[in-house]
């Protein structure tokens, strides 16, 4: 089962928060899962350069929050903040929704410990036609030198170095334990577009055991 499901979701309410916060009056429900959606598209097309490891929806009866954790902020916030503000009109324009909302960047100061932004930068690193095998060991091995990470998974899918058939090739370090829900799983995939087609990168960090400290002291 944990090759097949998200280890985020299966983490959900045990040492994992929802990105999306909110309660629908009845009827609502499919309308704000589409809103979310949307939101989550346009931020991915205007500032996919970003790094983005994390957007978090928070709605209130009269307010909406976004909260945007990117490894380069600049890019988001723009020059004098137009970047800020053309996004939130683009958000406005697509969903249309008329209450305020509040649009916040926050900074990931250690991006080799981000599996999403890690995946990220892998893709681009294929889309300016390095060999993915290298590609695949550097960002490895510049993920396990970090004390926080003590496994590290990597899978790329695709016609790869333009192959006339498409496979799939990983490589890991350390350990992985998928299956036990106290071990903190962070998950994260990306598509890079080439010229043979679209490559799909898959990246599992393993950051240790939620309980580990507690489970000590007893």
């Amino acid at each position: 089962m944990a090759r097949k499901i998200n280890p985020v979701v299966q983490r959900l309410g045990i040492n994992r928060d929802w990105e999306s916060k909110w309660m629908p009056p009845g009827g609502r429900y499919a309308r704000y899962l589409q809103e979310d959606e949307i939101i989550r598209r346009i931020i991915d097309e205007k500032i996919s350069k970003a790094g983005i490891d994390r957007i978090e929806i928070e709605r209130t009866p009269n307010q909406h929050k976004i909260t945007i954790r990117s490894a380069r902020p600049g890019i988001v916030i723009g020059r004098g903040g137009k970047g800020i503000e053309e996004l939130s009109r683009a958000i406005q324009k697509a969903t249309g929704i008329t209450t305020p909302f509040n649009l916040n960047v926050e900074e990931i100061r250690r991006t080799e410990i981000s599996a999403s932004v890690m995946a990220q930068n892998i893709a681009w690193d294929i889309e300016r036609r390095m060999r993915f095998r290298r590609v695949m060991k550097r960002h490895l091995d510049i993920a396990m030198q970090n004390r926080d990470v003590q496994g590290a998974k990597i899978k790329v899918a695709g016609r790869l170095n333009g192959a006339e058939i498409a496979r799939s090739e990983s490589l890991m370090k350390g350990k992985l334990p998928l299956t036990t829900l106290r071990a903190n799983i962070d998950y994260g995939d990306a598509r890079a577009n080439t010229t043979y087609g679209v490559i799909g990168i898959k990246v599992w960090l393993y950051k240790g055991e939620i309980f580990e400290k507690s489970k000590k002291r007893e």
